[in-house]
């Protein structure tokens, strides 16, 4: 276990890539050279020249990782020469192992360049060195086939580190959400119960107690700005790092004219209505009336047909009501979204309650009713 580990270091695998690529050539390389006639130089010459090839072909594989396109640029030399001077027969194992990593850690237009530089200069010379033997097709399969499966492992490799990131993400989402619920389930079920008792015991106070009056009644007004400040936290607890820097801040219920009129832009008819006196709402209350609408304003678009949507925002003096309806004819769609669950909890992290449904006269309709806090 240790020594595989220790191998999986990228400078020992290369090293010892390159020692056990060395060794066996250094100590048989004479009785497995082709015995070729036709060579150029001495036979002792060539012996010495095919081990000297090889040897310096095994040590570019040391920087393969790093500077791909040089190895293989200083292989396909090296082994061009060997096969000019009859001292290799073709391509050896420094070389698939020099083209396999240009496929592997090199993409697009750089790899095709060099792929086909290198079949052409290999072609080229077995054609002139050895006419009539079908070179070209061995350096074809010579080279791209390394080539190929470099790019393969890559492909693959990459697409696994995809995947691994998109699950951790997805884990890290689904941590802050459920977070989120026990912070909401737990701490403001106390917080609620503490400010409830201190006003029953503020109300059950006799008169002239004005000093402890004022005191339970600054304990309430702690107690709901603490909820108010925790709805906060929460809502960016559960803001998704893919909804961008504005996922808990900068969407809010001004900003309803300008989303109608994305959504009339794109093809949807719809209108807005506001009713009541508008007032400032908390940043949590106001960014969930915004996304409320955008997601019901999105699954109108994907889920019906032929559809008009009309919002309805209404400000009343203990609470905001947001409501958005149509009356498309629903479509088949797949495997549902998690659009209406999302609205939901935001809904709940606010206090409020959120009806969702089909209309009985066609159509689709979403309510929410969030209560406001009291300064």
């Amino acid at each position: 276990m240790k020594i595989t580990h220790f191998l999986r270091r990228p400078r020992v695998f290369d090293t010892t890539l390159v020692i056990v690529l060395s060794v066996p050539v250094l100590l048989g390389m004479v009785s497995v050279l082709p015995d070729t006639a036709a060579a150029t130089v001495p036979g002792d010459t060539r012996v010495i020249l095919a081990i000297a090839l090889h040897l310096a072909s095994s040590l570019c594989l040391l920087t393969r990782r790093d500077r791909p396109i040089l190895t293989t640029g200083l292989v396909a030399t090296l082994s061009a020469v060997g096969i000019a001077t009859h001292s290799l027969s073709f391509l050896g194992l420094p070389s698939c192992v020099a083209y396999y990593s240009l496929g592997r850690y090199t993409t697009g237009r750089p790899t095709l360049i060099t792929s086909v530089t290198v079949f052409a200069v290999y072609a080229i010379d077995m054609e002139l060195t050895l006419p009539r033997t079908g070179g070209w097709l061995a350096s074809l399969l010579g080279v791209l086939a390394p080539v190929g499966i470099g790019q393969f492992v890559r492909l693959r490799a990459e697409l696994n580190e995809r995947a691994r990131q998109e699950t951790a993400g997805a884990a890290v989402s689904a941590e802050r959400r459920r977070i989120a619920r026990e912070l909401h389930d737990v701490v403001a079920h106390h917080i609620t119960v503490i400010n409830a008792l201190v006003g029953g015991a503020r109300a059950t106070l006799p008169p002239g107690q004005d000093v402890a009056r004022n005191a339970l009644e600054s304990a309430e007004r702690t107690a709901r700005q603490a909820m108010s400040e925790m709805r906060q936290l929460l809502d960016v607890l559960r803001a998704d790092g893919n909804e961008g820097p504005d996922a808990a801040t900068g969407l809010n219920a001004e900003r309803l004219p300008v989303l109608i009129e994305e959504a009339r832009s794109s093809g949807l008819p719809v209108s807005l209505a506001v009713t009541g006196e508008p007032v400032e709402l908390t940043a949590a209350v106001d960014h969930a009336v915004y996304r409320i609408v955008q997601e019901a304003l999105t699954n109108t678009r994907k889920h019906a047909i032929s559809a008009r949507a009309d919002v309805r925002l209404a400000y009343e003096p203990a609470a905001v009501e947001v409501e958005v309806v149509d009356d498309g004819l629903a479509r088949e769609t797949g495997v549902p979204g998690f659009g209406l669950g999302g609205m939901a909890e935001r809904v709940a992290l606010c206090g409020g309650r959120l009806s969702t449904g089909p209309r009985p006269g066609g159509g689709f309709r979403v309510h929410a009713r969030i209560p406001l806090e009291k300064p």
